[in-house]
């Protein structure tokens, strides 16, 4: 399977300004990039293609042509997916315009070579008709497979992103009962399996870490507005800024690889081959009721997409297949008489005498969907207490 690893490295002092320049290399292909297609346009009235683009960027920049070609292919996906939203309605989604200062360089398989000692050399291609000499790094832990990509990335330091196969198989499926999930800010996953156990995954560290992140980024940004731009006190501020950006990002990413850890797990013990996830997308943007700040807040910081990704990883990884399903409705339906009501409080209780949890009620109805084409009726088997699990 295939898998991705960020790894720090060593380097000399000016082998590590040579990875700075060609990351600025690359932020010049990004904006020849938009120059290009600008003028295509201008010129034609179409898109420029990616045969096109390569041939116009061509020995044009002292780096391997993969790592050119990298890019114009970031552009061109980054190009086609505003497209593509915008066709489904996003209208307030732009294409690439912004003008870049960096971007990180990426080598194919024909761009680097590991050796058994831990470097690693990364070519710079051909300039002027004279092959450049490789950068070499070393790397103490490289990850055990086969190396596809490697990606310089910039996180408060240059680090390398290896994207490589484990050479692991999915397994068969452990077994054949269905599973929905109703995904959420306060418990991020409720489920609901075939089995007739549910299952809930509080968020609440989750929300505990951009709480936190909040206030002391606010507190930062008071101080930095009474600065002036760029200069000593408000660098200062700014690497305090970064540092607390850096370290809630790493926080947020292990707290959600350790839910969706918790959930496979349970899933597997569900003998579980099927796993719906209702669709949430858009939830954060509707504007039909007036919200406080505070609430627009946590709906632009929820993660579900993040989730969505790691669930379908590790999921596979099991031999179990995620899916998305639409999930109209499902919070508001009694699934015994087929009233709506809109839920208030954490329990979900109807005037028939139906009461269920609200987050397992949605992750129960959504089932239904599944299970019934779409109908939202009682499901054939009586739903045991829910299991409530938390990450450390």
């Amino acid at each position: 399977m295939i898998r991705t690893a960020k790894v720090a490295f060593t380097a000399s002092r000016s082998t590590i300004d040579a990875l700075f320049a060609l990351n600025r290399f690359s932020a010049e292909v990004w904006n020849m990039c938009l120059a290009e297609a600008k003028v295509y346009h201008q010129q034609t009235g179409q898109w420029i293609g990616k045969t096109e683009l390569q041939k116009r960027l061509k020995r044009r920049f002292p780096m391997h042509s993969q790592s050119i070609q990298a890019v114009c292919h970031k552009y061109l996906w980054a190009r086609d997916s505003a497209h593509q939203a915008r066709k489904e309605g996003y209208t307030n989604v732009r294409y690439p315009y912004k003008q870049k200062k960096y971007f990180n360089t990426k080598w194919a398989a024909d761009g680097f070579t590991i050796h058994p000692n831990g470097r690693i050399s990364l070519s710079r291609g051909i300039w002027e008709g004279k092959r450049q000499a490789p950068l070499v790094v070393r790397v103490t832990q490289l990850p055990a497979g086969t190396v596809k990509e490697i990606e310089l990335v910039y996180d408060r330091g240059l680090h390398l992103c290896l994207t490589y196969d484990d050479g692991k198989k999915a397994p068969n499926p452990p077994g054949s009962h269905t599973c929905a999930i109703d995904p959420g800010e306060i418990h991020t996953l409720a489920a609901v399996a075939t089995t007739g156990d549910s299952l809930i995954v509080t968020g609440r560290k989750i929300r505990s870490i951009h709480r936190l992140r909040n206030k002391k980024l606010a507190e930062l940004q008071r101080k930095m507005s009474k600065c002036q731009k760029y200069s000593r006190q408000w660098k200062r501020y700014n690497r305090a800024k970064q540092y607390l950006l850096s370290k809630s990002k790493r926080q947020l990413q292990d707290a959600l690889h350790k839910t969706t850890k918790q959930f496979v797990e349970w899933v597997v013990a569900q003998q579980v081959n099927e796993v719906y996830l209702g669709d949430v997308e858009g939830v954060q943007r509707k504007k039909k009721k007036k919200r406080s700040r505070c609430h627009n807040q946590r709906m632009s910081q929820w993660q579900f997409g993040k989730v969505k990704k790691y669930l379908t990883y590790k999921l596979k990884a099991e031999g179990i297949m995620l899916h998305k399903r639409e999930e109209r409705y499902t919070s508001q339906t009694c699934p015994v008489c087929g009233a709506k009501k809109n839920v208030r409080g954490r329990m979900y209780r109807c005037s028939c005498g139906y009461t269920q949890h609200r987050d397992i009620h949605g992750a129960a109805n959504l089932l239904s969907k599944v299970l019934y084409e779409n109908q939202i009726q009682s499901l054939p088997f009586e739903i045991q207490k829910p299991t409530y699990l938390r990450i450390a």
